[in-house]
């Protein structure tokens, strides 16, 4: 089992630290810290995926696009 929390750094308190407790128990865990990514940042973080990324908005923008709904999906 895993949880992850999404939290600014000036946020961790005890609460969350009871939180953590109350969640696993006595189990044995891992904390492991890494900045979070702005998603639109990492989105353009490539040229390959800004161009990509431009030539959709771009088509969807001309009404160029497919429109699925859920059900088709299954």
């Amino acid at each position: 089992m895993y949880t992850t929390f999404h939290l600014k750094a000036s946020e961790i308190d005890e609460e969350l630290i009871k939180n953590i407790k109350s969640i696993f128990g006595k189990k044995n865990i891992s904390i492991t810290i890494e900045e979070d990514l702005d998603e639109t940042a990492y989105l353009l973080s490539s040229s390959e995926n800004r161009k990509k990324l431009k030539k959709s908005l771009d088509e969807a923008k001309t009404g160029n696009f497919i429109d699925v709904s859920i059900g088709k999906l299954k």
